[in-house]
C-alpha cells in the first residue's frame, strides 16, 4: 500500500510539473511566433476588459470584504446555520476573519518590498512584456494548483493537519467559516508568496483579476446558499452543470469535502481539495462528484476548543481533556487501525 502511494504521488507531481510549465510554453511560442515582437501588454488591459478594471480594484481593496458581510447577513436571516453559531463559535470565526487582516498585510508588504529586492534584484517588472491573457493563465494556475497541494498535504500529513483542522471543525457552512484558519496555516500560506513574486516580476494587472475571481468562487463554494441546485434540478442545465462542477468549485462539491464523515456516499473529507478550480481534483483522482449536501459538518472529535488554541496554536495548548491542539496528544488519519481498549482512542480525520 506504501509503494502504491509512492507511486501515485511521484505520478501526480510529474503531472503537476507538467500542468505548470503549461502557461509557460503558451507564452514562449506566443513570443517566438510574433517574430519577438510584443504588440500587446498585460499593463494595459484589452480593450473590452478596460472599463472593469476600476471595479476590480475595489473588489479587491474592499468589496469582498463587504460581499462577504452582505452575503452572510442574508445566510442569517435565513436561517441557514441552523442555530450552530454559538458564543465559542462566533469567537473563533470573528477573530480568524479579522486577524489576517492586521497580520498579513505588513508581512506581504515586507516579503515584496524588501525581501524580494533582495533576492532577486534588478528583476523588478522583467515579465512586463508578457501578454495579460498570458499573465492571467499562469498565475491562475500557478496560484491554485499549488494551493490545491497545500491543502492537500494538510489532509493527508498526520502533523500538519493539526494547523488545518480550525478550518474543518466548524460545524456548520457560511460566510462566517470561509476564513476559519489557524494563523500558521494562514501565515505559510505558499501561494501567496508565489502571487506577490509574480506580481514583483511585472504581472500585477493579471494578478488583480485572478484574485478577484478566485474570491468569488471560493467564497461562492463556503457559502450555505446552495447557488448551484438549479443546475441540477432542471434537465436542460445539465450540460452546463457537468462542466460547472469539474471545473469549479461549487457548493456541493466543496460542502462535501467539510462533511463530518465519508460513510454515506456524500462527504468525502479525503479528497475534493480544489479552491477555484476542482478539475486539478479530477486530473489526480481526489474528487468525488455526488450533487447532494452532507447532512452534517465539522470533525466528529470537535471538543469546541477555545479560540486561541484554534488560532494560535502550537503558541498556546487546549485544556480540553483528549484533544489533539493539547500536549501530548497526536492526531492519526482516520484511517488508522483502531485496538479496541478501554477507553478507546479519539481519531482525527486527515
Amino acid at each position: 500500500m506504501a509503494i502504491i502511494q509512492k507511486e501515485k504521488l511521484t505520478r501526480d507531481l510529474l503531472i503537476s510539473l507538467f500542468i505548470y510549465s503549461l502557461p509557460v510554453v503558451a507564452i514562449f511560442l506566443y513570443f517566438k511566433l510574433s517574430n519577438n515582437l510584443v504588440s500587446e501588454s498585460h499593463i494595459s488591459l484589452p480593450a473590452f476588459l478596460e472599463f472593469s478594471k476600476p471595479a476590480f480594484e475595489h473588489i479587491r481593496t474592499w468589496g469582498l470584504t463587504v460581499f462577504m458581510l452582505i452575503l452572510g447577513v442574508i445566510e442569517f436571516t435565513a436561517g441557514l446555520y441552523d442555530d450552530e453559531w454559538t458564543g465559542q463559535e462566533r469567537k473563533v470565526d470573528i477573530i480568524c476573519f479579522l486577524a489576517p487582516k492586521l497580520i498579513l498585510p505588513p508581512i506581504i508588504a515586507f516579503f515584496s518590498l524588501t525581501a524580494l529586492p533582495y533576492l532577486i534584484p534588478n528583476l523588478a517588472n522583467t515579465l512586463s512584456w508578457v501578454p495579460f491573457w498570458g499573465g492571467f493563465f499562469l498565475i491562475a494556475i500557478a496560484d491554485d494548483l499549488t494551493q490545491y497541494w497545500y491543502h492537500r498535504l494538510h489532509h493527508q500529513v498526520p502533523f500538519l493537519w493539526r494547523f488545518h483542522r480550525t478550518h474543518h471543525s466548524a460545524p456548520y457552512m457560511g460566510m462566517a467559516m470561509a476564513s476559519r484558519q489557524n494563523f500558521i496555516y494562514t501565515v505559510f500560506f505558499s501561494q501567496i508568496y508565489l502571487t506577490a513574486t509574480l506580481t514583483y516580476l511585472g504581472l500585477g494587472l493579471p494578478a488583480l483579476f485572478v484574485l478577484v475571481i478566485k474570491s468569488f468562487i471560493t467564497l461562492g463554494a463556503h457559502s450555505s446558499i446552495a447557488w448551484d441546485k438549479p443546475f441540477y434540478k432542471y434537465r436542460v442545465l445539465h450540460p452546463i452543470a457537468w462542466v460547472l462542477e469539474r471545473l469549479i468549485s461549487t457548493p456541493a462539491t466543496h460542502h462535501a469535502h467539510h462533511a463530518d464523515t465519508s460513510g454515506d456516499g456524500v462527504g468525502h473529507f479525503k479528497g475534493n481539495f480544489g479552491n477555484m478550480f476542482f478539475i486539478w481534483d479530477v486530473i489526480f483522482g481526489t474528487g468525488l462528484i455526488t450533487r447532494k449536501f452532507p447532512e452534517s459538518y465539522g470533525t466528529k472529535s470537535y471538543k469546541q476548543e477555545e479560540w486561541y488554541a484554534q488560532f494560535l496554536w502550537p503558541i498556546f495548548k487546549s485544556k480540553k481533556e483528549g484533544s489533539p491542539l493539547a500536549d501530548g496528544v497526536l492526531s492519526l488519519p482516520l484511517k488508522a487501525k483502531v485496538v479496541e481498549q478501554a477507553p478507546a482512542p479519539v481519531l482525527e480525520q486527515v
